[in-house]
């Protein structure tokens, strides 16, 4: 007797990997917005009366707390315990829009602002993430530009916590949506083209281009339509 069971090729095997590795990162960057919401809403009721008076070092210790986390979590991306910190992590990224939230809902229109944000940023997401995935085209090239490009947002936007240009904020925004954007896709690509074979850094990586994008879009927003009356 012959067993008529179709046998999976390569590709067919590497192709239902990918679709695990998509699946499951979707999953959990979806369980991250828990995290995150139950923070910001801590974090709106916060005094973060240091932040604005030193945002230099509280830039910089937010900075070194992340990339301490970041470095626990790619250790143990193989384990659950990975996901607890990624979890983790989310939880004190969501505290840290306190200030930017504090802000936005003193303007009399900062609740529209807000949602406008969130949903700007969902649809951005949805958008990029169909292009990556419907079109499977490799947007790796875009790598070395994306990082040149952050590393010059971080430099200049810790210089402009001294300068306090209205203009270079309103302009450092608007890069930072068009960069963060950038980094959905490229990113998303990453997953479907088989360059990430792990959905928790995945996540993770996709998580901070989300949570960038949207203050970023925030902060264009406040400028561009904040009013105070």
């Amino acid at each position: 007797m012959f067993d008529n069971t179709p046998v999976l090729g390569r590709s067919d095997s590497a192709e239902l990997a990918v679709n695990k590795v998509l699946r499951n990162t979707y999953a959990l960057l979806g369980l991250t917005m828990i995290p995150t919401v139950l923070g910001a809403f801590i974090g709106i009721s916060m005094n973060f009366s240091f932040a604005q008076q030193h945002p230099f070092i509280f830039a910089i210790g937010a900075m070194a707390v992340m990339y301490g986390m970041f470095a626990a979590i790619s250790a143990n991306r193989n384990s659950s315990f990975g996901v607890v910190l990624l979890l983790g992590l989310t939880f004190l990224l969501g505290l840290l829009l306190g200030p930017i939230l504090q802000h936005a809902l003193h303007l009399s229109n900062g609740g529209q602002i807000v949602g406008l944000a969130a949903g700007g940023t969902g649809i951005i997401l949805l958008t990029l993430a169909s292009i990556a995935t419907t079109t499977k085209k490799d947007f790796s090239f875009m790598g070395k530009f994306l990082l040149v490009g952050i590393i010059l947002l971080i430099v200049a936007s810790l210089a402009n916590i001294f300068l306090q240009i209205p203009a270079m904020t309103l302009a450092l925004s608007a890069i930072g949506v068009i960069l963060f954007s950038g980094f959905i896709l490229y990113e998303v690509s990453r997953i479907v083209n088989g360059g990430e074979t792990n959905y928790v850094m995945a996540t993770l990586s996709l998580y901070m281009s989300i949570y960038n994008l949207f203050t970023s879009l925030l902060q264009l927003l406040m400028g561009l339509m904040g009013s105070d009356d």
